[in-house]
């Protein structure tokens, strides 16, 4: 079991399944087109979508939540990014974990932003928010803790991290020390029996331990919902020892005012909308100690 498979089934959630014969067509999920064309179709389809409904005039927030909507009823699959050989930009918008359906409703809706609508315009962004730097150079290059992620996004000005600003000093802590999660499960990450990428990922956990992330405890999280913008990018901080955030997944607030929570939620689930609200869903869980909030950029034309 790698980091992610571990962490996911900490996550737990209703089921909420929605075809998905309105994006695009029973053939492909059936595996009959190459996968790379799959995947062409599906992001074309995600992009007729978005100039239909004139998406690219909203702004970027709600665009995630209506491009994570189109998701709705996508299979779970885990370690989706984890393919042997050499490091390279995995594209899997057939299934998804946590992370990659952020991740897609965040590249897609940056592209639907900079009405840049090819599939090359797609790969483009998504290397630019998966790699520290934007650049693909080995194993360690994949930006593999959630705060990392946000911390290298945030330099790149796709996101910006506000869970201090957004609910003050007095009422968040810090996510506990040491991040070291992968290191101390070395045998269960396949590229780490490389000495150099072990030593590149101890040295990268380092700095993790050197900064201060700070995520607002669970029992909270009702008294401050009306601050969290539908659409903010949500990291589930967790009690296991090493980790940094548990789970991920999209703010979504709904039309009787109440914040959700949009996720891919485990093995044998779809992605869907939390039935509960955010903060029943997280007091279900005791692997789940609260969150931390980013929200994302306008991107630059």
């Amino acid at each position: 079991m790698n980091r992610r498979e571990f962490f996911h089934r900490t996550a737990a959630a209703a089921l909420l399944p929605l075809a998905l014969d309105k994006f695009f067509p029973s053939s492909l999920l059936a595996g009959t087109l190459d996968m790379d064309d799959a995947d062409a179709l599906i992001c074309k389809k995600k992009f007729e979508f978005a100039v239909n409904q004139n998406l690219a005039g909203r702004p970027i927030n709600e665009i995630i939540v209506e491009i994570g909507k189109t998701f709705l009823g996508t299979d779970y699959v885990g370690h989706v990014l984890e393919q042997p050989g050499d490091e390279r930009l995995v594209v899997n918008m057939r299934a998804l974990d946590c992370v990659s359906f952020y991740e897609n409703s965040l590249v897609l809706a940056r592209c639907i932003k900079m009405k840049k609508f090819t599939f090359d315009d797609y790969k483009v962004q998504l290397q630019f928010i998966r790699y520290r730097g934007g650049i693909i150079d080995g194993y360690p290059s994949r930006l593999h803790y959630t705060t990392d992620y946000w911390f290298d996004n945030e330099k790149k000005g796709v996101i910006k991290v506000v869970t201090k600003k957004l609910f003050g000093d007095e009422n968040v802590k810090l996510i506990p020390k040491p991040i070291n999660f992968m290191t101390t499960h070395r045998s269960t990450y396949t590229q780490l029996a490389n000495d150099r990428f072990f030593e590149m990922v101890v040295k990268q956990e380092e700095a993790i331990n050197n900064r201060e992330t700070f995520f607002l405890p669970k029992g909270s999280v009702h008294l401050f919902a009306d601050k969290i913008k539908t659409g903010s990018l949500l990291g589930i901080a967790t009690n296991i020892p090493g980790m940094d955030i548990a789970h991920t997944g999209v703010a979504i607030r709904l039309e009787n005012g109440e914040l959700h929570f949009m996720h891919a939620p485990n093995v044998g689930y779809k992605v869907q909308i939390t039935e509960a609200p955010l903060h029943d869903y997280l007091a279900k869980n005791s692997k789940q100690t609260g969150i931390v909030v980013a929200e994302p950029l306008e991107p630059a034309a």
